[in-house]
C-alpha cells in the first residue's frame, strides 16, 4: 500500500480521534497502526504502541499536508491483458454445440417426456 509509514489521524464514527502511523490497511479498509495516541471524546489521549482499527468503524482518513496526492492517485499497476478476436470469443460464446436453449441434455424436444415428471410412474410400468 503506498501510504504504508505514513503518520495519519483517523476519526471514527463515535468521535473517537487515533493518530499513529499506518502499517496496513486491508481491501475492507480495516487498518493497523503504531504508535498510536487515541483520545476518545471527552476524555485524555490515551497512548497505545500497536492498535487495529475495524475498517466499518472508520469515519475517515486526515491525511499529511506535505503529502504529494496527486502522484499517490495514479494507479501504476499492471493491468491484465484481456484477449481479442475469434478465438478467444468463441470460447466464451454460449451458444452452438450445447450451449443455448435446447442444446445437448435438458428436457429435449419431441416426446419422451425427458425423463422427469410424466404421469407419476416410471417409464418401463407403463402396463402393456
Amino acid at each position: 500500500m503506498k501510504l504504508t509509514n505514513e503518520s495519519v489521524q483517523i476519526e471514527l464514527k463515535n468521535g473517537t480521534i487515533v493518530s499513529g502511523t499506518i502499517l496496513s490497511v486491508s481491501p475492507n479498509m480495516n487498518t493497523t497502526l503504531r504508535g498510536v495516541k487515541m483520545t476518545i471524546r471527552n476524555r485524555e489521549p490515551i497512548s497505545l504502541e500497536y492498535i487495529n482499527i475495524r475498517g466499518s468503524t472508520i469515519r475517515y482518513f486526515i491525511l499529511p499536508e506535505s503529502l504529494p496526492l496527486d502522484t499517490l492517485l495514479i494507479d501504476d499497476t499492471p493491468k491484465p491483458k484481456v484477449g481479442s478476436g475469434a478465438g478467444n470469443a468463441r470460447q466464451n460464446s454460449t451458444r452452438g454445440r450445447g450451449g443455448g436453449r435446447g442444446g445437448r441434455g435438458g428436457r429435449g424436444g419431441r416426446g419422451g417426456g425427458g425423463g422427469r415428471g410424466g404421469r407419476g410412474r416410471g417409464q418401463s410400468s407403463r402396463g402393456f
